[in-house]
Order: C-alpha cells, then structure tokens, then sequence
C-alpha cells in the first residue's frame, strides 16, 4: 500500500528588520521580550489616542528604536523615554539629542513612575505611553497603578488576550479587570496583527487607554484587605462564590455564605459575575465580620 506523504507546513519568511536595527548592527533581544512596532499608521493611531496636552509630560516605556517616541514628540508631547536596553539608549540618545524628549537608560520596573519621569527633568502632571514586553505588562500596570503618584492616563500595546482581561465585565470579569477597575477606566481602542512588528510575535496584541480616577470609585476601608476578599473570590473561579471564599479566607464553617448575604450577594454566584461595587459591599461585609468577631 502506498504511503503518502504529508506536506510540512512552509514556514512564512520572515520581514526584513528596520533599516534603523541593521544600521546599528544589533538584533531583537528574545530575553528582554524585544518586539519593534514597525507600522506606520498604527504608530499615528496610538499617537492620536493619546490625550495630550500642551504642558503634559509622557513617560514611555520601552521606547526601543524611537518610532513611537517620534509620533509623540510631533504632536507636542514632552517625553521622557525609559530604554532598558543599552545599546538602543545610546541610540535613542543620540537621535533625540536637543529635542523635546529625555532619554533614562533604566528598568521601569525599578523606580516609581513619578521617579522615572523625575530622572528626566519632568514634574507631574504626566501620561504614559508604550509598547510593552508582553512578560512585565502585567507587574508594571500594578506598579503604576498602586504608585503614589499615578499618570492621568495611559496607553499602552499589549497582548491581546491580557487587553480582554483588563477591560473585561460582568459576567466575564476578571481579576485583572477588578484591579485594574478599581483604579482606572480602561478602554480596548482597536487590535494591531502580528505583520505590524519586527520580529513578528506569536500572538496578537492590542492597544488599551486607561484613565485613571481622581477618588476611588468603591469605598474601601483597607485596600490590602479588599484584594484579598477578591483574589480569595477568583481562587476557584468555577466554583460558588461561598465555595471559592471558604477556601481562599479562614472563616467559621458556613460564615461565607451569611457574609455574602449580608451584602446582598447570592451565594451560588460566581467571581466573574460581579461588579466593583458589589466587591466594595462584600470587602465591607467581611470587615464588619471581623469586627464583631474582634469585638
């Protein structure tokens, strides 16, 4: 009996690297999760995306070639541009010498944001703008938000599935969407393909806004304590919420179920269906628990 032969997949031949990458004769770094955003027209989009203002300072993270940097500066931005990588920095130095922008060669996970920007020569108010490695964005979005001093807004390019996650809602909450929630509004502005950088990556990516809250939307006591009640509430997200909160924070047999019906949440829900407020009145309730326990 014949055998047949099965095709291998052809692999798709790679794009050229930017005549700026072979200039300075480095490559995409893999380890620091190097992606160049090529794209023109997305470059202008994000750029145009960005709630600018003639006095505000932007903190870019991840700056890489300059592409972006560039589309901001154009439309008036003053920009201090965090680069983590040395070569590129000294690039990026030189190709923005006496311009608007300010160039720290550093790690943005590092330092604060007001820090960073500090380093630059620039004072708050602030936004912040970037292409991100895929494998910090989600530290860095909570370094950002939880800063003291926090960026009025924000723009950056991630990873599509982690951009669903951020602007997520009920009932497909997340626990990222929670957080992110609590202290920003984020919007999904439109997904960039693979074809838009250099190396192309693996996955899709897609650029969010977050602006972020003058007060708190949900009143919150301990904010240490409200995370807690969350991340115990998404610990088992496919079970009860009695279930999931029994497991995640000691309580007395059967206390979950009579706290969440104190704050007027049904026990057989489950974590993704609330909302941020519903999460403020169960924080509440469980610290009342507590109160009267103490008491």
């Amino acid at each position: 009996m014949p055998v047949r032969k099965t095709r291998r997949p052809q692999r798709r031949p790679q794009p050229p690297p930017p005549p700026e990458l072979r200039e300075l004769g480095i490559r995409a770094r893999k380890s620091l999760g190097q992606h160049f955003l090529t794209d023109r027209e997305v470059l202008e989009r994000i750029a145009l995306a960005a709630p600018l203002s003639s006095t505000q300072a932007v903190l870019e993270i991840g700056p890489g070639l300059g592409f972006l940097t560039e589309e901001l500066e154009a439309r008036g931005a003053h920009i201090t541009a965090v680069e983590i990588d040395d070569e590129l920095c000294a690039h990026l130095q030189r190709r923005f010498e006496g311009r608007r922008v300010r160039v720290v060669c550093a790690d943005a996970l590092e330092a604060p944001p007001a820090e960073l920007l500090a380093r630059g020569g620039m004072a708050p108010p602030f936004g912040a703008a970037g292409n991100l490695p895929y494998y910090i964005t989600g530290l860095l979005l909570r370094r950002f938000l939880e800063a003291e001093t926090r960026p009025d807004w924000m723009l950056f390019m991630v990873q599509r599935e982690v951009a669903e996650s951020i602007v997520s809602s009920p009932p497909r909450m997340s626990l990222l969407g929670v957080s992110v929630r609590f202290y920003a509004e984020p919007e999904l502005l439109f997904p960039v393909p693979p074809s838009a950088f250099y190396p192309p990556p693996a996955v899709d990516s897609a650029v969010v806004r977050l602006r972020t809250h003058k007060n708190a939307p949900v009143d919150v006591t301990d904010e240490k304590a409200f995370f807690d009640v969350v991340r115990a509430g998404f610990s088992a997200p496919r079970k009860q919420l009695h279930n999931a909160l029994s497991r995640g924070i000691w309580t007395e047999p059967g206390a979950a179920t009579t706290i969440l019906e104190r704050a007027g949440i049904d026990p057989m829900r489950r974590a993704q269906t609330l909302d941020l407020a519903e999460w403020g009145r169960l924080h509440r309730a469980f610290e009342a628990q507590r109160a009267a326990v103490a008491g």
